[in-house]
């Protein structure tokens, strides 16, 4: 098992970029601010002078201007439109018309009731619990648990136990959103290791179109240490967030612990396996969305996947998940109480293709701000991540991706947007 050094190769590594969803750069911020402040001064100057063409270096710094206005995020750029928001959709923000997103292919009652037929499952953690092991209801509930990994890379958990932190949750990252913009843009940061990290879009530095989202990003691998770094306001953001935190990490570890056994993976390499869980990484985004005056022309996130093993995704009742299933997207409207949990392209390759990483999106509205918190899960950054022994046959399973490790995924994002699942496909091996 190779060991790789995380700050050695963040420092050694030419590229700054960070993970998808957490990248933001205060630093390239700063360095525009002063090149728009300086065009400016060219204007003045220039007139001044008596230049008879001042007006291009005004533009020029007007349009500067605006692209440091976009950088300070959706949340700022609408309260900037006044009280009664910005009118029409900045052209930075809109896609091609082939990327915008039409009506939805499919709507989906998660609860099983609705036109979907219960298309996404739904696991109750609770009875999965109470099945005796090795009997008759624990194996159906694995089955249930394995064939919602396998064939539609989502599905819901009720029965998880967290619904009081889930909302007190919901309602600290709203307040946080709520904040002035001084107070969130302190947080704003150049460090792709900082443990707080406020910013904007999908993946900013390499957006060619920008997303309607502002993000706070906050590392939790460490609580102890990392809390105290983190917003100090509102007043219970740190209280309220490490308990989420320490929930969601204990759900995943259980629910890792259910799919290996539906993997058919025991003994000491499902021990190793839940020891890396229990030692990995671990990142909550905390996401705002904002009323959008043209929804239709812009996306809150683009269709991607996760890196990860498991996220944990915690949402308001505001309609916005999309799911790509059977070449068609599907809305999941939120099920009162549940968590939805999805699998990540480290998982797809650690079950070798088994466990599918599904493509999935984020639509805004024109009424109502939505509000969601991802709790990424991962192995540790250092572990090197390949197919399951168990899980390859040279006949009939043949290894279907190369190993990966965090330095890899780095250089990718250093030269790609790293949206739909292109980092994935670079690990898949071709086979005949």
């Amino acid at each position: 098992m190779a060991i790789l050094d995380l700050d050695d190769l963040v420092r050694n590594s030419s590229s700054t970029t960070a993970p998808p969803c957490h990248a933001h750069s205060a630093l390239a911020s700063n360095q525009r601010l002063s090149q728009a402040e300086c065009k400016a001064g060219d204007a003045a100057a220039a007139a001044a002078a008596g230049d008879p063409n001042p007006h291009q270096a005004e533009c020029k710094a007007e349009e500067e201007e605006d692209d440091e206005l976009l950088l300070k995020g959706v949340r700022h750029l609408c309260e900037r439109g006044g009280g009664g928001g910005i009118k029409r959709l900045p052209a930075r923000y809109v896609l091609p018309p082939s990327d915008r997103p039409a009506a939805p292919d499919h709507r989906v009652d998660i609860a099983g009731a609705g036109a979907g037929g219960g298309l996404i499952p739904v696991i109750d953690l609770a009875r999965l619990r109470a099945a005796p092991p090795g009997g008759e209801e624990r194996a159906a509930a694995l089955a249930k648990l394995d064939a919602a990994c396998r064939d539609y890379g989502f599905f819901q958990v009720v029965g998880h136990g967290l619904a009081g932190g889930g909302i007190e949750m919901l309602d600290v990252a709203r307040r946080f959103f709520e904040l002035p913009f001084g107070e969130r843009a302190r947080h704003m940061s150049p460090d792709i290791r900082a443990a707080v990290r406020y910013g904007t879009s999908f993946n900013q530095l390499n957006d060619g179109v920008l997303c309607w989202r502002d993000f706070l990003k906050l590392v939790c691998d460490d609580l102890d240490a990392v809390v105290p770094t983190w917003p100090d306001a509102p007043a219970d953001l740190r209280e309220v967030v490490s308990t989420y935190a320490r929930s969601c990490r204990r759900l995943f570890r259980e629910l890792m612990e259910a799919a290996l056994e539906a993997l058919g993976i025991g003994g000491s390499a499902a021990g190793e396996v839940l020891a890396d869980c229990d030692a990995g990484s671990q990142m909550l985004m905390v996401n705002c969305f904002p009323a959008c005056p043209e929804p239709d022309l812009t996306l809150g996130m683009p269709p991607h996947s996760d890196y990860g093993f498991l996220t944990v995704l915690l949402q308001d009742q505001v309609n916005g998940l999309e799911v790509r299933h059977a070449d068609r997207w599907v809305l999941v409207d939120p099920l009162p109480g549940a968590l939805v949990v999805n699998v990540g392209d480290h998982f797809e390759m650690y079950s070798n293709g088994r466990y599918k990483s599904v493509l999935h999106r984020v639509r805004v509205n024109s009424s109502r701000s939505r509000i969601s918190v991802a709790s990424l899960h991962s192995l540790p950054p250092a572990r090197v991540i390949g197919p399951a022994p168990e899980l390859v046959d040279d006949e009939k399973n043949p290894r279907m991706y190369m190993d990966t490790d965090f330095a890899t995924f780095l250089d990718y994002l250093g030269s790609a947007e790293g949206k739909h699942k292109s980092f994935l496909q670079t690990r898949r091996l071709t086979t005949s």
